[in-house]
């Protein structure tokens, strides 16, 4: 992986990448957003997806994949130490907690161009990126 990394650090672009973000105003909204998506998830079977990993018996929590966001908390589920709301509580928490992670890492991107989630039209705004104008 660091010889990876090494030789793509040495690759030099033809052409200066467009780094876009959106970012909502409002961690209101996105708190809801995301309440709302982990329930959408579970209404088209996330719980059976993740059943059915826990019940094959070769995986285990300490795996990369089993920590995930969800399913770490959904395994604990299975196993009885969460009710089925505690699991959903903890799931939005700690879904919230990754997006917040994920803001911070963004905003040290000296060159990202940040773009509100609330407006309706972002390819206007890309396209005046694209072209070098200010939004």
């Amino acid at each position: 992986m660091t010889s990876h990394w090494d030789q793509q650090e040495s690759i030099k672009l033809s052409f200066e990448p467009l780094c876009i973000g959106l970012m909502p105003d409002d961690r209101a909204v996105l708190h809801q957003r995301i309440a709302e998506r982990f329930q959408l998830m579970l209404d088209e079977g996330f719980e059976k997806e993740v059943a059915d990993l826990y019940q094959r018996g070769d995986l285990n929590e300490t795996m990369p994949s089993i920590r995930c966001v969800g399913y770490r908390q959904m395994w604990h589920y299975f196993k009885g130490e969460l009710t089925y709301q505690q699991m959903k509580d903890k799931s939005i928490v700690a879904t919230r907690q990754l997006a917040k992670r994920q803001y911070t890492w963004l905003r040290s991107w000296s060159d990202l161009h940040c773009l509100s989630n609330n407006k309706q039209n972002y390819l206007q705004d890309c396209l005046k990126l694209i072209e070098g104008r200010v939004i």
